[in-house]
């Protein structure tokens, strides 16, 4: 074993989980560790909700991000919760819409086979999701979520060739699962901007990933039941120290899981959206009380994939 320490140690990573918990020296552009994303925000509806419950619990966020999919937003919606993220310095990270799960395969519904469930299958089902990245960005859209490696080398070399923004934050899904440094560090050079690591990782695997990664790391503080359940408020302080720069994402347990969204769940997802603010005062209150010298970003930092002005895509 102390060989393939060594060979991994000249590979230019870390030959264990880091127990001993250093603490992060990597920061956003702006010098921050933290901010601070609202998850499942699925339309204009539940964004407005969001801002409302922001003003009421006294809560500042920097990024929203949603689950059902560009595909399913209408033109109006995608204006208007375009708009509202570049009217309130926010990013609104958007899921590309075609995956497994929403086309004819069978295999995601199986009980070994759900990890398949946000792939891309096939090449018109690629070409399909660069045409929603295409769409959402002739909106103003400049951040997009994806979980699917293939799709993620993909845009990165379509932003190289100007087809797409250069300025396009490319978020990864918690569901794409790479859990260690080795693999999430490919992720990094295959063009993502920000990675969701799954959500059942401790602190020392965080900060072995910390120490080859350094793109922001977004971390679920409370995770939705399917995904894991966990609620990690008391470790928030612990999390940001060891893995900066973090954005902690506040899902919500006991909630169910809507997507795809749409106006027939409307009033369940606008109520999930202001309780997921509720529950960012909860953490956001304990890095008040045990860790206020951790630095957050202001509202608009640079980095962030706030919404531009409507363009044309090639």
């Amino acid at each position: 074993m102390d060989k393939t320490r060594q060979k991994i140690r000249e590979l230019g990573f870390p030959d264990s989980d880091c127990h001993d918990l250093p603490s992060s020296t990597k920061t956003f552009p702006d010098g921050a560790q933290y901010r601070v994303e609202i998850p499942s925000v699925e339309g204009p509806g539940s964004l407005e909700a969001v801002l409302d419950a922001c003003r009421e619990y006294d809560v500042s966020i920097h990024r929203i991000s949603q689950g059902s999919g560009i595909m399913l937003l209408t033109d109006e919606e995608l204006t208007k919760i375009a708009d509202l993220g570049r009217q309130e310095d926010l990013e609104v990270s958007l899921f590309v819409g075609p995956r497994g799960s929403w086309d004819i395969n069978a295999m995601p519904w199986s009980s070994g086979g759900k990890i398949t469930g946000q792939r891309v299958q096939g090449m018109d089902q690629l070409i399909y999701s660069i045409e929603d990245v295409k769409r959402a960005c002739q909106f103003g859209i400049r951040s997009i979520l994806v979980a699917d490696e293939g799709l993620l080398w993909l845009v990165n070399e379509f932003k190289k060739s100007g087809e797409l923004p250069h300025d396009l934050v490319v978020k990864v899904s918690v569901q794409m699962g790479q859990s260690n440094p080795v693999s999430i560090r490919m992720m990094e050079n295959h063009g993502a901007d920000t990675f969701n690591v799954p959500t059942d990782l401790t602190l020392a695997r965080l900060s072995a990933i910390r120490q080859v990664v350094d793109i922001p790391l977004d971390i679920y503080v409370e995770v939705p039941d399917d995904i894991g359940g966990f609620i990690r408020h008391y470790e928030i302080p612990e999390i940001i120290r060891v893995a900066a720069p973090v954005y902690i994402k506040f899902g919500l347990r006991n909630a169910p899981n809507i997507y795809p969204s749409g106006t027939h769940i409307k009033d369940t997802s606008i109520a999930l959206s202001r309780e997921r603010v509720r529950r960012a005062r909860i953490g956001l209150d304990v890095i008040k009380r045990y860790s206020p010298d951790l630095k957050v970003s202001e509202r608009g930092a640079e980095g962030l994939g706030i919404p531009s002005e409507a363009i044309q895509v090639p």
